[in-house]
C-alpha cells in the first residue's frame, strides 16, 4: 500500500539559498512522523510544499500514490491536508466559530457551525467555545483552535510546526496528548520540533533534515535525544556546563509588595516580593499570562508599578521576548541597532555627533565574537534568521556591562545550537557576577540553568523549595500550594 502522503525528489531553491535538495518524505497511514532539524534546516519549507503554500522547483507529491499538483492550501485542503503554523493565524477579534467556518469555507449557518465545532471537539478532545472572541482565549487555546480549523475541513493529513513552542508544559503536554489520539481517528500527523522530547514521546517515526537535505530516517523507538542531537548538528552536541555555581554576592534587584496593572491578555501582579543578587540565575516559572511579564518589565523599568518598592542597580539590560518587534528595529542596520542600545554613554557618541565608524567596527567585532551569521554590519537585521537575531541581542545587551539582565524567554523558537548558546552565554555573565532574572517557557531549561526558581501563579510570586521536582514547581505554576 503506498503511503498516505509523499513527497519525492524535492527541491526548492530561493535566489542562491538551496532550501531543499532532493528530499524524499513520507507518511504512512494512521502514523505520527517527527520531522527535525536546526533552524533553516527547511522543515517549515517541505511542509509548506506539502500544503501548496510553496511550490517546488522539482519533485512530486502524491497522496495514495496518486501525483498532486498543489496550486494553493484550498487543494491541499480539498484532497484531506490541514496545516497548524508557528504563529497563530487566527483574527483576534472574530469568535472561535468565525475562524473556524473562515478556513474551513463553511456556509454562514451559525447553528450547524456551532454543533459541526462541538462534534470536532468531543471527537478530538479539543473542545472550545464556539462564541468566544479569539483574543480573549489563552495561548493553549489559541493553539488548540490552530489544530480544531486545520482539522475542520476533514483533513486526514495534519502538518504541525513548531505546536508547542509558545505552551506551558501543561498545555504542551494535552496537546501532545490529542495528537497520540488523532491515530484511532485515523489522522496521519508531521510534527515538526526542536524539543526532542516531544518526538520521542509520541512519534513512530523520525526524519531529520540538514541544510536541505535528509540526513537520517528511521523508527523513533530506536533513537535517543543524544543520537538525534547528532544526527542534527553532524557532531556531539555542546556540554551544559549546568548552573552558574557560584556563591551570591551583593543584593542587586530589591523587590517588595510589587503590584502592577496587567499588560495585554491575563492577569496583573499582586504583592510581589523578593531579591536577586550578583552571580546568581532566578528564573521565573509560569504559564503564560499569570504575571510574569509584568514583573519582568517592571524590573526592566519599561513597566510602571502601582504599589511597592523595586530598586535595582544600574545598569540594567533587558532581552525581550518579542525579538523584532521590540528588542530590534527590523529595518535598521546591525550597526544602528547596536548604536540605539547603548544610549548616549557609548564611545562612539559625542554629545549629538555619531562615530560611525568606530560603531561600524564594534559592530564587525560582535558579529564575529558571538558568530552572527550575516553579510555584515550594514545588514538590516531583518535579514538574520531568529537564531542570529537572538544572538545579536544578547550581544547588545552584554556590551552596556550590565549590573542586571533581564531576559524575557530567550530561547523562544530556537534550535538546539541556538538554545545551547543562550544558556551559555548567561550563566557565564552570572559567573561574572552579573544578576541574571530570566523566564523561560520551557521548564526543563529553566531548571538546568537557574539557581533558584520563583513561580508566577494568578498574580503572586513565590519561591520553590530548594530540591524542588518538575512536577511540584509545575503543579504550583498551576496555582497549586505545595507543603
Amino acid at each position: 500500500m503506498p503511503p498516505l502522503l509523499e513527497l519525492t525528489a524535492i527541491s526548492k531553491r530561493f535566489g542562491v539559498v538551496e532550501a531543499l535538495r532532493a528530499v524524499d518524505f513520507s507518511l504512512q497511514e494512521g502514523e505520527i512522523h517527527a520531522l527535525l532539524g536546526e533552524n533553516g534546516a527547511g522543515k517549515s519549507t517541505l511542509m509548506r510544499v506539502a500544503y501548496g503554500l510553496e511550490r517546488p522547483d522539482a519533485g512530486t507529491i502524491s497522496v495514495r500514490g496518486i501525483p498532486q499538483r498543489l496550486r494553493g492550501p484550498v487543494d491541499a485542503r480539498r484532497i484531506g491536508i490541514g496545516m497548524v503554523h508557528q504563529h497563530f493565524t487566527s483574527i483576534p477579534r472574530l469568535t472561535v466559530l468565525e475562524n473556524v467556518a473562515l478556513t474551513a469555507g463553511w456556509s454562514v449557518r451559525p447553528g450547524r457551525a456551532r454543533e459541526r465545532i462541538r462534534n470536532l471537539g468531543h471527537r478530538t478532545g479539543l473542545m472550545l467555545d464556539p462564541d468566544l472572541a479569539v483574543e480573549y482565549l489563552s495561548a493553549g487555546l489559541k493553539q488548540r483552535l490552530e489544530v480544531v480549523k486545520a482539522l475542520a475541513g476533514d483533513a486526514r493529513v495534519l502538518l504541525l510546526d513548531e505546536p508547542s513552542s509558545v505552551l506551558s508544559p501543561g498545555e504542551a503536554s494535552s496537546l501532545l496528548a490529542v495528537v497520540s489520539k488523532f491515530r484511532e481517528e485515523g489522522i496521519s500527523t508531521v510534527l515538526i520540533t526542536h524539543k526532542l522530547g516531544e518526538a520521542l514521546a509520541i512519534a513512530d517515526r523520525v526524519t531529520v533534515l540538514r541544510r536541505g537535505v535528509v540526513v537520517h530516517s528511521g523508527r523513533a523507538a530506536t533513537e535517543t535525544a543524544e543520537s538525534l542531537a547528532m544526527h542534527l548538528l553532524g557532531e556531539a552536541p555542546p556540554g551544559s556546563s549546568g548552573r552558574s555555581g557560584g556563591r551570591p554576592g551583593a543584593e542587586r534587584v530589591r523587590v517588595r509588595d510589587l503590584a502592577l496593572p496587567r499588560l495585554g491578555s491575563g492577569t496583573g501582579l499582586f504583592e510581589a516580593t523578593f531579591s536577586a543578587h550578583a552571580g546568581e540565575i532566578v528564573g521565573i516559572a509560569a504559564v503564560e499570562g499569570n504575571g510574569q511579564r509584568e514583573l519582568l518589565r517592571a524590573i526592566a523599568g519599561v513597566a510602571r508599578p502601582t504599589a511597592g518598592s523595586l530598586t535595582v542597580t544600574p545598569p540594567l539590560s533587558f532581552i525581550p521576548e518579542d525579538r523584532t518587534g521590540e528588542g530590534l528595529v527590523a529595518d535598521f542596520s546591525l550597526s544602528e541597532n547596536l548604536v540605539l542600545s547603548q544610549g548616549a554613554s557609548a564611545p562612539w557618541i559625542n554629545g549629538p555627533w555619531v562615530d560611525w565608524q568606530r560603531a561600524a567596527r564594534r559592530t564587525e567585532e560582535l558579529i564575529s565574537g558571538f558568530a552572527i551569521r550575516t553579510t555584515g554590519q550594514d545588514a538590516p537585521a531583518h535579514s538574520l534568521s531568529g537564531g542570529n537575531q537572538q544572538r545579536l541581542l544578547i550581544a547588545m545587551a552584554l556590551e552596556r556591562r550590565p549590573t542586571v539582565l533581564v531576559a524575557e524567554n530567550p530561547t523562544r523558537g530556537l534550535d538546539i545550537r541556538g538554545t545551547v548558546e543562550v544558556l551559555h552565554r548567561l550563566r557565564e555573565a552570572a559567573r561574572q557576577g552579573v544578576a541574571v532574572i530570566v523566564y523561560l517557557a520551557d521548564l526543563d531549561e529553566l531548571l538546568e540553568l537557574a539557581d533558584r526558581v520563583l513561580v508566577v501563579a494568578n498574580g503572586m510570586v513565590s519561591e520553590a523549595p530548594a530540591g524542588a521536582t518538575r512536577d511540584q514547581i509545575g503543579r504550583r505554576m498551576l496555582g497549586e500550594q505545595l507543603a
